[in-house]
């Protein structure tokens, strides 16, 4: 049996820099000053909060060995890494890291995750269908109230992350996901048991402020799990949950609605909810390792006697400076960092455009094809199939452009901006594809072209909205979550006040100007993309960006 003063020692040690990989160091520029200096870019640079807090937690431990690394003043680390009360991981292949964890383990989380995040959204829009129900049983025909019971949904959702994500990177992930998931249940039930128009939409805001949680905090799960060769799979899986959920809501919620009525809705997704919230209660575990490693810390304090001991990653600033810090952290990546701004404004603007489609749908097919409330619910199939498409395209393309991309660098190592490729033809089918629907809907062409039109911009918004995800996961991985976050807000405000405008405008300027319209807003939109690919890493990395998180 191993004496405490070994307990420990093995505890505290710390990978050499010689057993670092590329998959734990894929972005060089992040590594000056960290012990690993042959990772390094040539020549001195300022550490910019980007470069000094996004590295994953493999990357920071390279350092600690090295004489020449000083502490860290990011509130991160607060004491020189050789100090030997400081608690690491157990090598680089310690089975308490999540990088390290069984593919069995780290999978189920992933799925689980992907499951939770698809409910999420999946609620929002499977209410659509019994929109004309809902008016007629609470004696109410105002467009913008059908428009708004659906869309306030996604209001509640731009709130959450400016408190959950950061909460998640303070206290743990795990936490969040379940208070989340059982008072999702509870505000779910009482939407069905709403009396009244304004009770209906005050649950469902609740219902979307508490259900924020995994579609915000699920890409720094992932982060925390996923090494670069394995995050474009698993990323790819989870970012289809809120563009794959609100697109398959309707086909259940059109069949629902009108065989056994709208309140049955929510009863259904109250049953599958409850049902997700106690399979995460058993099977999901913590990845946060800021967490892991203070639970680690604990456990040799009452193990060795030695109360002297702390994680890598204890902060020494005043708890409620911390949590301040924390909720403010969203916030300033949106309004500091341009590289979380316009990503944000980009993918904003794309989800809104769905949700555009999303609250006219039923409006569109019922008025010029004399569909049914339940046959309308399959106009939806257009953009799921083109989500799976771009699923399929993004599996089948990702790593080789992220391959191809690194062997053209001098150090043979990717960036973050070699996943913006597939991002470029995702923002060239979305006007496209606008074009086409609009232009086929309002001269009443056969069904399914419009339909295809649909398909086409399913396939472009998924593969603009993963790279985008990819791209702040890979750039933010340390606070991926509340950069995703950050992005997340502006996404789902956007999502829940412009389509409140939505028929208005089809009726002013017709379906075929309207939705054109929105084509030459994403065709505007496009030229982001080039200006990542081209300056992506000086907004990354330069000074003047520098954001004090």
């Amino acid at each position: 049996m191993s004496s405490p003063e070994e307990t420990q020692k093995s505890s505290t040690a710390s990978p050499k820099c010689d057993s670092c990989d590329l998959e734990q160091y894929p972005f060089p520029e992040r590594n000056n000053d960290r012990g690993c200096p042959e990772r390094g870019l040539e020549g001195e640079k300022e550490m910019t909060v980007q470069q000094d807090v996004v590295s994953d937690h493999h990357e920071e431990t390279c350092g600690t060995n090295n004489p020449s690394t000083g502490p860290i003043t990011n509130g991160v680390w607060t004491e020189d890494n050789r100090d030997p009360n400081i608690v690491d991981w157990d090598g680089p292949d310690d089975p308490e890291n999540p990088l390290n964890w069984s593919p069995l383990k780290k999978w189920g989380n992933i799925t689980l995750l992907s499951i939770i995040t698809f409910n999420i959204p999946l609620a929002s829009t499977m209410l659509a269908p019994g929109v004309p129900q809902i008016l007629d049983e609470f004696n109410t025909q105002n467009e913008s109230s059908a428009t708004f019971v659906v869309s306030v949904y996604v209001l509640g959702l731009a709130i959450g992350p400016l408190i959950l994500p950061p909460l998640s990177e303070l206290y743990g992930r795990v936490i969040i996901y379940h208070i989340g998931n059982i008072i999702f249940v509870v505000f779910t039930a009482a939407c069905g048991l709403s009396k009244n128009m304004d009770m209906l939409i005050g649950f469902r805001f609740l219902a979307g402020l508490v259900g924020a949680g995994a579609v915000t905090i699920g890409g720094g799960s992932i982060g925390d799990l996923t090494t670069i060769r394995e995050r474009g799979k698993a990323m790819s899986i989870w970012s289809l949950g809120p563009i794959l959920g609100p697109v398959l809501g309707p086909i259940a919620g059109g069949f629902v609605s009108e065989n056994i009525g709208w309140r049955w809705i929510f009863w259904i997704l109250t049953i599958t909810s409850a049902a997700i919230a106690i399979s995460s209660l058993v099977f999901l575990h913590e990845t946060n390792a800021g967490v892991l490693l203070r639970r680690k810390a604990r456990r040799l304090q009452t193990e060795t006697g030695n109360w002297t001991l702390r994680s890598k990653l204890e902060s020494q600033v005043a708890p409620k400076e911390l949590f301040l810090r924390s909720i403010l952290r969203p916030s300033k990546l949106l309004i500091l960092s341009p590289v979380c701004f316009l990503l944000s404004v980009y993918n904003a603007f794309i989800y809104a455009m769905l949700y555009f489609m999303f609250s006219t749908f039923t409006f569109v097919f019922e008025g010029q094809y004399s569909f049914t409330p339940a046959t309308v619910g399959l106009v939806y199939i257009g953009l799921g199939i083109g989500m799976l498409l771009a699923l399929a395209i993004q599996q089948a393309t990702g790593s080789k452009f992220l391959k191809m991309l690194s062997a053209r660098q001098a150090d043979g190592k990717p960036k973050p901006e070699h996943r913006l490729p597939i991002m470029m033809l995702g923002g060239f089918l979305i006007p496209s594809g606008f074009f086409i629907y609009g232009w086929t809907a309002q001269n009443r062409v056969q069904w399914a072209v419009p339909l295809l039109g649909t398909l086409i911009i399913g396939t472009g918004v998924s593969l603009a909205s993963i790279s985008i995800n990819l791209y702040l996961v890979d750039a933010f991985t340390i606070y991926a979550a509340s950069a995703i976050g950050a992005s997340a807000v502006l996404r789902s405000v956007f999502g829940a006040i412009l389509p409140l405008f939505a028929l208005q405008l089809f009726n002013k300027i017709g379906l075929g100007w309207g939705n054109s319209l929105l084509g030459f807003i994403a065709l505007g939109m496009w030229p982001v993309t080039l200006v990542f690919i081209k300056y992506g890493e000086y907004l990354r990395t330069a000074p003047r960006f520098n954001v004090n998180l």
